[in-house]
């Protein structure tokens, strides 16, 4: 069971974990130990989180979002696959966590009235420098 917060908690039924063998140099032992994991958590089907959670962390979790419905979350960080799986659920947690955060609601505010005057006097300054681009005149 991961503890996500106070009132969430991952059950052990809603994640799957499938171990592979880690990619990158390791010499003669990453060629025979599975020691990577494979962290699955089905996130559509969890009781614990709530709509709006779950829409947070699809748009959080981003491509690690399957078409299912799950969150898949890889580690393959250390040579321990202890490790390695200590640090994937601490991923699925901080990412839950993350959704969990309802974000602020922008509220519209006008631009002050210096903010005004130095934009339209910008802008003034900007049309004499194009206006000054033009040809010039000989007096002869």
């Amino acid at each position: 069971m991961i503890y996500v917060s106070e009132n969430i908690a991952i059950e052990e039924w809603e994640l799957s974990e499938h171990f592979t063998r880690a990619q990158g140099p390791g010499g003669q032992n990453v060629n025979k130990v599975e020691t990577a994991v494979e962290l699955r958590f089905e996130a559509a089907r969890s009781p614990n989180l709530s709509d709006p959670v779950k829409r947070r962390l699809q748009r959080l979790a981003g491509r690690r979002w399957t078409s299912d419905g799950a969150v898949v979350i890889l580690s393959q960080e250390t040579r321990s696959q202890s490790r390695n799986r200590e640090i994937a659920r601490d991923r699925l947690a901080d990412l839950v966590r993350r959704a969990l955060l309802a974000p602020k609601r922008r509220i519209a505010t006008r631009p002050t009235l210096g903010s005004k005057k130095r934009r339209l006097k910008a802008k003034a300054v900007r049309g004499q420098v194009k206006a000054l681009r033009g040809r010039v005149e000989s007096d002869e």
